[in-house]
């Protein structure tokens, strides 16, 4: 079976943001490079997605610049770079399309936020009939505020609130939902492990 990573909004944008400074895992961009390396090695399909949100004056805006891979991470010549306007990777691109053409029957989701755009991914892509394996080490998310928190409050009165979900939780509360429904949860030194034996 043939297998693709799909690298999700590891962009600059978040960079940009002040709860850049929570973010979970400030590895995030190591950890995706040793999956890509993997990947390449192994002659899978490595796919870029990023998140734009044209017109919008925000960090997701294309004309500001940020749109692209975050500094570290350089896509392939011929490996296939895609941008959505959705949270999943699927809706708003041709990502199904790519993967059919390529033969894939398993996804290797990774990137940013874990909660949102990586594991709807994930539960999307299970629905398609994919096998989806979540590389829950080479994800990163933010803390939420809480529903009621205003919109303008800073970093630290959102760190502060106690009703705001912390990563810990977030990535936990991710494993759980997709654990034995919508995909194997599995680390990076799992999915890069050489053979045995």
């Amino acid at each position: 079976m043939n297998t693709a990573l799909v690298v999700i909004d590891v962009q600059e944008s978040f960079r940009q943001r002040e709860n850049w400074a929570a973010v979970s895992n400030p590895k995030i961009v190591e950890q995706v490079n040793r999956l890509v390396e993997a990947a390449r090695a192994k002659g899978d399909l490595v796919v870029w997605v990023l998140h734009s949100e044209p017109g919008s004056d925000t960090v997701f805006d294309p004309a500001l610049g940020f749109v692209r891979p975050i500094e570290g991470l350089e896509p392939a010549a011929g490996e296939p770079v895609v941008t959505k306007t959705s949270h999943n990777a699927f809706t708003t691109t041709n990502l199904q399309q790519l993967l059919t053409l390529h033969g894939v029957g398993e996804v290797v989701v990774s990137g940013i936020r874990t909660e949102q755009c990586c594991e709807t991914t994930a539960r999307v892509a299970s629905d398609l009939g994919y096998q989806v394996v979540f590389a829950i080490d080479a994800t990163a998310t933010h803390p939420i505020p809480h529903r009621d928190a205003p919109a303008d409050r800073s970093l630290a009165e959102v760190l502060a609130d106690p009703r705001t979900l912390g990563t810990d939780e977030i990535v936990a509360r991710t494993e759980y939902a997709l654990a034995g429904r919508f995909a194997r949860i599995a680390t990076v030194d799992e999915l890069t492990a050489g053979p045995t034996g």
